[in-house]
Parts: C-alpha cells; sequence; structure tokens
C-alpha cells in the first residue's frame, strides 16, 4: 500500500546495497486499521533502502514479547505501548541501546526533548543508563472540554493558568451555574480518572523529577507532596458547588455518562477535564470544533512549572539487534513517517518539523500544539506503577477519597500496598 502523501516528499537518505539488505521483524499492539498505517509507512522504508520489514501485531503483545526474548527469537524491533516493560526488559538485557546521537536528536527535535529522553532511557543489567527507545504516536490528557456556544452565551473566556481556572469556576458558581461534570464511574477499573487529575496535579504543583521519584516509589505515596495533589484534585471534586450532581455523585457517575452535562440546555456544567479520546462519548451529531471544544488543563502560575502535559505513547526499542533495525529507528526521525498517520487521523507526535497541514483535520492539529507548546511531558503515572498499585490501590483509594476519606489516610493505604 503506498500514499499519495510522499509525491514530491524528500526523506531521510536511507539505503542499503542488495548485499546487505535485511530482513526486519516488528511486533506491536497495533491491528487493523492500525497495522495496515504502520506498515504503509515501513513501505516508504523498503522504497528508501532495500530493506523488507515484516510487522505482527497483537493483543498479548506484553507476554508474548517477554516469552519471544526468554526464548532468544525476539523480533528485531517492539513496540512497547508504555515504558515500564521496557525498562524492565532493558534491565534483564533483552534491549539494544540506540546509536550515539540519538538522544541529542531527540533533544532537538521533539517538544520537551528532554522529556522524551528520560522516558526512553533505562538502567541495564549493571545499573547503567542507555537510551534503548524513540516515542512514535502519542495520546494527551491534559486537556478541558466545553461548550464554545455556553462560554460565549455567558461571556466566560479560556483560562490562561490554574488560577484563572478556579477563579473562573468560582465565576460560574456566583452565576448560579455548575463548572464541573466529573465521573469516576467504569466498572471494574473505577476510579482511574481520578487517576489522571492527581497526576496532572503533581505536574503541576512538583517539577518532574518529583512525579518520576513518585511513580518508582522513591517517593512514598503518603509524602506530602503526593497528599497535596490528591487534596488539589479534591478542590474540584470534594465542592458541592463545583460539581454536577454534587461531590457525592462524582464516583458513581460513569466516566462516558459525564460529559453529556456539557449539551444539555440549560447546561449541567461548563468544563469536563478528560482526554483525547473522550469526545467518542459525546452525543451522536456533535462536532469537534464547533459544539465541542477544548483548552489546555493550565498549571499555577505560582509554581512557575512551565506548561506540563500527561499522556501516553508507544515506544521503538531493538530487542533483536541489527544494521537494519537501527536504520529503522533513525527513519522514525523523518518527518515523513509521522505525516503519513497523522493523514489518517488518531496521530499525534511531538517532532517540531512536520507539517501540521498533513493532519487529517483541525482539532488533530490543535491538539498537536498542546503538545508541541509543552515544557514537560510525562507518561501517565499509574500504568507505570506495579499493577496493584496502579491498576489497583490507587484506583480504588480515589473512590474512597471521593467518597469522603482523608487524602493522607488513603495515601497510606495506597503507600502500604506497594510491593517490596
Amino acid at each position: 500500500m503506498k500514499s499519495a502523501l510522499y509525491a514530491g516528499t524528500a526523506l531521510v537518505a536511507l539505503t542499503a546495497s542488495a548485499a546487505s539488505a535485511e530482513q526486519i521483524t516488528v511486533f506491536g499492539t497495533w491491528l487493523s486499521p492500525e497495522a495496515e498505517i504502520v506498515e504503509e509507512i515501513f513501505d516508504i522504508f523498503e522504497e528508501r533502502t532495500g530493506h523488507e520489514v515484516s510487522y505482527v501485531g497483537s493483543d498479548s503483545f506484553e507476554q508474548q514479547v517477554l516469552i519471544d526474548a526468554e526464548a532468544g527469537s525476539a523480533p528485531n524491533i517492539s513496540i512497547f505501548p508504555q515504558p515500564g516493560l521496557a525498562a524492565d526488559m532493558a534491565s534483564r538485557g533483552f534491549l539494544t541501546p540506540l546509536k550515539d546521537g540519538s538522544a541529542d536528536w531527540i533533544r532537538d527535535n521533539y517538544a520537551a526533548g528532554q522529556s522524551w529522553v528520560d522516558l526512553g532511557t533505562y538502567a541495564d543489567e549493571n545499573g547503567d543508563d542507555n537510551l534503548y527507545g524513540m516515542f512514535f504516536r502519542v495520546d494527551l490528557k491534559s486537556l478541558v472540554w466545553y461548550s464554545p456556544e455556553n462560554f460565549e452565551d455567558a461571556g466566560y473566556d479560556i483560562p490562561e493558568t490554574m488560577e484563572d481556572l478556579i477563579a473562573l469556576s468560582d465565576q460560574i458558581v456566583a452565576d448560579g451555574g455548575t463548572p464541573w461534570c466529573i465521573g469516576l464511574g467504569s466498572g471494574a477499573a473505577t476510579g482511574w480518572p481520578a487517576t489522571d487529575w492527581v497526576e496532572d496535579m503533581m505536574l503541576r504543583t512538583q517539577p518532574p523529577e518529583v512525579y518520576d521519584a513518585w511513580v518508582s516509589n522513591e517517593l512514598p505515596f503518603d509524602s506530602p507532596e503526593v497528599v497535596g495533589a490528591i487534596e488539589a484534585f479534591g478542590t474540584f471534586a470534594l465542592n458541592d458547588d463545583y460539581v454536577a450532581g454534587g461531590a457525592g455523585a462524582v464516583a458513581s457517575t460513569d466516566f462516558r455518562d459525564s460529559p453529556k452535562g456539557l449539551f444539555d440546555s440549560p447546561p449541567q456544567c461548563y468544563m469536563h477535564r478528560q482526554a483525547s479520546f473522550i469526545p467518542a462519548f459525546f452525543p451522536e451529531g456533535t462536532v469537534v470544533g464547533e459544539d465541542a471544544d477544548f483548552f489546555y488543563f493550565p498549571a499555577y502560575e505560582a509554581a512557575d512549572l512551565g506548561k506540563p502535559v500527561l499522556g501516553a505513547g508507544t515506544l521503538f526499542a531493538i530487542t533483536n539487534p541489527s544494521d537494519g533495525a537501527q536504520e529503522l529507528i533513525e527513519f522514525l526521525r523523518d518527518p515523513a513517517a509521522h505525516e503519513v498517520w497523522m493523514g489518517y487521523g488518531g496521530f499525534l507526535t511531538p517532532h517540531k518539523d512536520v507539517d501540521p497541514a498533513k493532519f487529517q483535520d483541525d482539532t488533530s492539529r490543535a491538539l498537536n500544539e498542546v503538545l508541541l507548546n509543552a515544557t514537560t511531558f510525562r507518561f501517565d503515572g499509574s500504568d507505570l506503577m506495579p499493577g496493584a498499585v496502579g491498576a489497583g490501590s490507587f484506583w480504588t483509594g480515589m473512590v474512597d477519597y471521593a467518597g469522603g476519606k482523608d487524602a493522607a489516610e488513603v495515601a497510606a493505604g495506597i503507600q502500604s500496598s506497594w510491593p517490596e
């Protein structure tokens, strides 16, 4: 499958002689239709280099990639959905560092470049740090969704700082409205939306190195910094005047239903903090950019921590080294490799040199601007924590907190669940 997006596009010069051409195997989580898109990107690489790329996707990637590595049959490149597993495999000697100069390239060419270097750097079996991965395709979480019509009717402006956001929330209450819709319900995963709030608040109240120490438990969960971030979430979620249905409705409201109050007449709420995927749960026929829009979940001006962004992303790493595998990672530096997927939608990138016109729509372009304006990017913390915490006690602890339990007590309980 070849893309018309590439007519006349200048690509990074990567060539391989017939004698050195390789069969490169790639393993990841992308299934159809994402698999066809990434294969189209690999087609461009094949045309440029003479190498052949074979991609396989699986919904059992996390288990299978480790089995293959332990058996000595790993693919040349593995595409990790989160860096935690990559870090674990690096510590066991299953990953190969990227070429010298890769970290400098990422720092220079990715927005918040040092963040991406940090997220792809892990200790090897000897405890030495190396850059093992390059991120490609990013998801964004630090967003607030709203109805432009409701804001215009009420005369509200988009807040630029967290102080402005709190002031706007107070103004909405004074005007007789309710500023926020918040829902933590998600079946067996109930509570996860609150973990995103807390992670965003950690990035807005503490430097990124403190966030990193928290995620690794070098900073205990019951430390004052973490308790403070939980209470910052409570500033919004535990205020009966702030939340549609009152604070008591937060834990019981399904996250998929919670944004619908934005579209009621009169509105049940004016704002909803959620990731870039949430329009999938807006009422049928909602047009993003017209009926609904978003703004960056702002940082505290007083904290002076820049514009931190919370999100997720996929990491390309070498699990079976070869010259061709290194060349394929290097090919991902080319803006054109990103622009293929940009044209299909559902793709954001921190690459500063991509052509914004290649995005499928204005919404994607605007979302990517948030990413490019970030001064710090950090991965969803709960996804990096041990499963018993990140997908267990952290979720349930946030439900307890929304139900009225003290933040310090909740944090202490989560800390006690951390595996030794």
